[in-house]
């Protein structure tokens, strides 16, 4: 698993101030932050650019424009970006307040989240 311990440690900092009870699950090569048993966010380290990266679930309604942020990229790891899915690359989360900012948007997201089906 290739991600920053210290990088998900801030976001659970975040989670615990605003009271969010989670659960951390390993997968995309990194950790997600699960919300009411739904993808909420995660962070992990890209492997051709060494790059840290946030993980946001935020829907397709904000999706286009989050994309015009310049630290932000469309989520595909199949080549194909996953719509209401983006990573925020790290200049674009690297103070408390640009974290915040993104986390919040991904929490606000998740009562209209579809959970995934149980295999």
């Amino acid at each position: 698993m290739a991600y920053s311990e210290q990088h998900l440690t801030r976001i659970r900092e975040i989670f615990f101030k605003k009271g969010i009870l989670f659960e951390e699950k390993k997968m995309f090569s990194g950790v997600c932050i699960m919300l009411n048993e739904k993808m909420c966010c995660g962070t992990h380290i890209d492997k051709i650019s060494n790059e840290i990266l946030l993980l946001c679930r935020i829907g397709e309604d904000k999706y286009e424009s989050a994309l015009e942020d310049p630290n932000v990229i469309p989520m595909g790891f199949t080549g194909k970006p996953m719509k209401g899915y983006i990573f925020v690359l790290e200049y674009g989360c690297n103070t408390k307040s640009k974290l915040n900012y993104w986390l919040q948007l991904c929490i606000d997201f998740n009562p209209h989240a579809k959970k995934s089906k149980k295999k």
